[in-house]
């Protein structure tokens, strides 16, 4: 297994993060430690980082090997991010990650020699890709524990010794360690205070580094404040149009910000499959009129914009 910590990071709450792989901090850890721990033991050859699904081989694994695999995987349900291939077994994931990474990688270039931080970052699917775009070191930051277990059971087999999925909140990052690239992705509609947040990522940023921000936005009209629950999310707090983004963007220091991809989601991209059982977009929507939510606001559009710390 590898580092679970990047020893270059020395001002963020190392042992608060740590001490969060606990069944004090979550019921379930006990049970995916163990369903981790049963996983097989299988040298994995062919690793892609640079396709669509994130992949790996296994030479001469018997099926009783792919079967174990197979049911501590799923005991790590539910599977968000993604898709991934480990041998024969695919992880159809509820979000198709690939394209919204097919929005954003030519934007981004080449990551050789960067480092990167991705908020918010999931299982760490997009931290991957970035390898996978040369990127010297990919730190994701994400509370939710069972993603951060879905990581250490890929890096069983990955071992990438410079990609961690840290359990940790945006606003326990220390500011005095900056990143060449920062993502903030599908994270800003969460905040309570939007601007905090993007000031906070800027002050992450690199002098001369990059910031993409993705978020929830309304295509026509002012920032939504949704009064309940949007698209049956709790926790949505604001929804602004891409004017108010720039501008927001602009107010904290970023410069050359622009917009690279309004997209609508659809129940193609994010939708129930057998690795997420739970219900999806679909559900989410209005039956009779899908481009509104069950609500009746108007339904998910996502746009990617990127600014320059100067």
């Amino acid at each position: 297994m590898t580092d679970p910590w990047p020893d270059w990071i020395t001002d963020w709450p190392r042992e608060t993060a740590l001490g969060r792989y606990s069944s004090q901090h979550h019921g379930d850890f006990a049970r995916w430690q163990q369903a981790i721990e049963n996983l097989p033991s299988l040298k994995a050859n062919d690793i892609r980082l640079d396709t669509p699904t994130v992949t790996c081989s296994f030479r001469d694994a018997s099926d009783a090997a792919m079967t174990q695999l197979e049911s501590g995987l799923r005991e790590l349900h539910p599977w968000r991010k993604g898709p991934f291939q480990l041998g024969c077994i695919h992880i159809d994931t509820e979000w198709r990650s690939d394209w919204k990474w097919d929005r954003l990688a030519q934007a981004m270039g080449s990551l050789a020699s960067q480092r990167v931080l991705d908020i918010g970052c999931g299982n760490g699917y997009f931290g991957w890709r970035m390898l996978g775009a040369g990127a010297a070191a990919v730190v994701g930051v994400d509370p939710t524990l069972l993603f951060c277990m879905q990581h250490l059971a890929m890096q069983r087999y990955f071992a990438h010794p410079q990609h961690w999925v840290l359990p940790l909140g945006v606003e326990e990052l220390v500011p005095s360690h900056r990143f060449d690239w920062v993502l903030s992705m599908g994270v800003l509609y969460h905040r309570k205070d939007p601007q905090a947040h993007i000031r906070q990522l800027y002050e992450l940023t690199e002098r001369g580094g990059n910031c993409v921000l993705e978020t929830l936005i309304v295509e026509d009209g002012q920032t939504l404040y949704p009064p309940d629950r949007y698209a049956r999310m709790r926790n949505i707090h604001a929804i602004a149009n891409l004017t108010t983004l720039e501008h927001w963007m602009q107010e904290a220091g970023f410069t050359d910000v622009h917009v690279i991809d309004v997209s609508r989601t659809t129940t193609e991209e994010q939708r129930s499959t057998n690795w997420m059982h739970f219900e999806s977009l679909d559900k989410a929507l209005d039956p009779e009129d899908p481009c509104k939510t069950v609500e009746g606001l108007p339904a998910p559009v996502r746009a990617m914009l990127i600014g320059q710390r100067p």
